[in-house]
């Protein structure tokens, strides 16, 4: 393998950092890169939070369902799928005035334009991970910001068509962060399907989890009743599904 897919190939998610701050230089490559993403139509629908504030860290690890190694992060980046920006200017465009001229209605923004800006947002996100591991700087996404929108609308001052898709956490990893195992993936017959999608019956569910590591399917000894408990129905997800219907019903609603 080259040297990008021996990185892509051993990244693992850095959850321990050195006490060591990242130096401008190589912060704001991990912050260019991000901005050579692909993007739909070369729109940049995201925006970027460099979250530089140790109190606003804590209150972000409070948050983010009491992730204190968030507070620890040398570096935190905050992506937001954002239309706001593209919508304001229609506004200072005097699109208002142009459709009604037209007897047409302006249009605002809808499902399919958030759901283009998250994958903007996160494509980003992913060229800032890889540009960071090729600095030797681990990396951690956290979901969790989705959770709590009021309170992370409020913290932040996002506006109706802003939504915190994800967060990054960077720093260079501690030496027990380094020797340890990556993570296993399933395996490629369960994710690659030629043509057309597979649902899988009870036999392929059966080889499926021969694959995973043990911990996936802990006590119970199966990984759906493990992952459906411990994930899919905790008490996270319930949240982060709350504050996504929350956050839909006010980009929507506008």
């Amino acid at each position: 393998m080259n040297q990008t897919l021996e990185l892509i190939h051993n990244r693992k998610s850095i959850r321990a950092y050195k006490d060591t701050a990242i130096p401008e230089a190589e912060k704001e490559m991990i912050i260019q890169a991000a901005l050579r993403a692909p993007t739909a139509g070369n729109l940049m629908l995201y925006s970027i939070l460099d979250i530089t504030e140790q109190s606003l860290k804590e209150r972000l690890a409070e948050t983010c369902d009491n992730q204190t190694f968030i507070a620890r992060a040398p570096l935190l980046l905050i992506f937001l799928a954002d239309y706001q920006r593209w919508y304001d200017h229609f506004l200072a465009s005097g699109i208002p005035e142009l459709c009604r001229e037209r007897g047409q209605p302006m249009r605002h923004p809808q499902e399919g334009d958030l759901l283009l800006a998250c994958c903007d947002a996160l494509i980003a996100a992913q060229n800032a991970v890889i540009a960071a591991e090729s600095l030797g700087i681990g990396s951690c996404y956290i979901g969790d910001i989705m959770e709590n929108y009021e309170i992370h609308r409020e913290l932040l001052h996002l506006p109706a068509y802003v939504f915190p898709i994800t967060m990054l956490c960077f720093g260079y990893p501690t030496e027990q962060q380094i020797r340890r195992k990556r993570t296993e993936r399933l395996d490629r017959e369960f994710i690659v399907f030629e043509n057309s999608y597979k649902r899988f019956t009870g036999e392929d569910f059966d080889r499926m989890e021969q694959s995973m590591p043990a911990k996936y399917r802990g006590s119970s000894g199966n990984a759906g009743r493990q992952v459906y408990f411990q994930k899919f129905s905790a008490s996270f997800a319930l949240e982060m599904n709350r504050s996504v219907k929350k956050m839909l019903e006010n980009w929507s609603g506008q």
